[in-house]
């Protein structure tokens, strides 16, 4: 499906217009996933994982539009995503650090980032070396998972030398214990990971190996280690550079891999825009770390945005609401939403091409 906008102008007008109808559809509630063919949401009360990618995405509206209404509508967004900071889960990183950062100077926004930092430096483990996924969404709470990395790292910088060494800690754990490398540098990913106290660390089945999101939010979790000075340590970019280089296998990308299947297990299966949406940021992040790689960096992440503006994005003539990012897909294995559009993946996507258009700083949020 096409989105009749070639560019990404066009597209992030159509973006922000979407956003500007959701706010509208939602009321006080927050978006979680849309039907592809009306765009009606499904919504949640509190927030749930993706609170704060509806606040920041309110947050970017109005950075585009400059409108005092629309930073008012983003401020109250993010104060009703306060309770989360005494939360215990690690999604706290998504939530807190996503529906704070893109407001800039916004005092209560920064205070709210400070209290949440301090809230999940708090539920540092010092035996395991990481931050525990928890029990605030159910399910057992000794769990790593690949997606309680991205957010947390860069919200644990903020809070202090103690802050840093956790986000430092708690990257290289889950670096250690998801990522294992097979012959000829192909990668092995398990997403999540159990502690059993006889056994230790034990894979879990779900989200499952090929999950496309794993890559995905490691991927950014080391862009973000990688923009912060007050992370390196003797070593650790190179690692973090070796890394990168797994999570994207330039044979994906020459063979037109921008888009990847929700599990790559299923290759005819439903694809996850909301993935390449993730890792268009996160390779925009890394196109700013000096070396080698910037440029070639920066003409992928380009290349995936002109991806998803062209053939992922509803148009005027699809007879669709128009800016919707379609083909998003929140769970394979359950089949639930496997074709539709997903808050975060809109987050990324405008986030993507905000830093295109110089309305954000890339390397801030």
């Amino acid at each position: 499906m096409s989105a009749g906008a070639t560019g990404p102008g066009p597209a992030l007008a159509s973006v922000m217009a979407r956003v500007a109808v959701t706010a509208e559809a939602v009321g006080p509630r927050f978006p979680l996933y849309a039907e592809p063919d009306d765009g009606r949401w499904t919504t949640t009360g509190r927030g749930s994982w993706t609170g704060g990618f509806w606040a920041g995405l309110l947050w970017l509206r109005a950075r585009y539009t400059g409108a005092a209404a629309d930073r008012r509508a983003a401020a109250e967004c993010t104060a009703r995503l306060a309770p989360w900071a005494g939360a215990d889960t690690a999604t706290r990183g998504l939530i807190l650090w996503y529906g704070t950062a893109p407001a800039g100077d916004h005092e209560a926004a920064a205070e709210l980032q400070d209290h949440g930092a301090r809230a999940v430096l708090s539920a540092y483990d010092r035996e395991l070396g990481l931050v525990p996924w928890g029990d605030a969404l159910g399910g057992p709470r000794m769990l790593a998972r690949v997606d309680g990395v991205p957010g947390t790292v860069p919200l644990l910088a903020g809070a202090g030398p103690q802050g840093a060494a956790a986000a430092v800690a708690h990257l290289h754990r889950h670096l250690d214990l998801c990522l294992g490398v097979r012959r000829d540098r192909d990668l092995a990913l398990r997403p999540a990971l159990r502690f059993d106290a006889v056994a230790g660390w034990q894979p879990c089945a779900d989200p499952p190996p090929g999950w496309s999101r794993g890559r995905a939010w490691l991927l950014l979790a080391v862009a973000d280690a990688l923009l912060r000075p007050e992370l390196v340590m003797p070593g650790w970019p190179s690692r973090l550079a070796e890394v990168a280089e797994l999570l994207l296998p330039e044979a994906e990308f020459a063979a037109g891999g921008l888009v990847p299947a929700a599990d790559a297990a299923r290759p005819d299966g439903p694809l996850d825009t909301s993935a390449a949406a993730i890792t268009a940021v996160a390779l925009l992040k890394l196109a700013r770390v000096p070396g080698p790689r910037s440029a070639g960096y920066a003409y992928r992440a380009e290349a995936v945005l002109r991806r998803l503006a062209e053939h992922h994005l509803s148009g005027p003539a699809s007879g669709r609401p128009p800016g919707m990012l379609l083909d998003g897909c929140y769970d394979a294995g359950k089949e639930l939403a496997v074709r539709h559009e997903l808050v975060w993946g809109d987050f990324f996507l405008a986030l993507g091409l905000a830093a295109l258009h110089g309305i954000v700083d890339i390397t801030r949020v």
